[in-house]
């Protein structure tokens, strides 16, 4: 596969960077700060966990932080596709803790 250097950013400036344990610090990518693969739930392929009350804690995938992750997203474009439709459906439980964050944030910046 031939390099593509659109695929691949970093934002070390970051106050969550990186935002996983363990993760390498020269290799994680930050193009997709919030997985899109998350609605996808089981099917994602990502490394998660269900918590008791029932939220799905991608904490320990490092999936969407990898180089080759763009390409991933595009052959999986149609299931994302129609699982957007979908995700107004969502109950408030089912929200990624990258969501919370994000809204933890916005808060902080108005």
């Amino acid at each position: 596969m031939t390099t593509k250097h659109f695929n691949f950013f970093q934002n070390k400036e970051c106050e969550y960077f990186p935002c996983h344990e363990g993760a390498d610090r020269e290799t994680f990518n930050c193009l997709f700060c919030y997985c899109p693969l998350y609605m996808l739930r089981d099917k994602c392929g990502g490394d998660f966990v269900y918590l008791k009350d029932g939220t799905k804690d991608c904490s320990g995938c490092l999936k969407a932080h990898d180089k080759d992750f763009a390409d991933i997203v595009l052959s999986k474009w149609e299931e994302i596709r129609a699982g957007a439709a979908l995700v107004q459906y969502l109950r408030p439980e089912e929200q990624c803790t990258t969501q919370k964050k994000y809204q933890v944030w916005r808060k902080k910046s108005e």
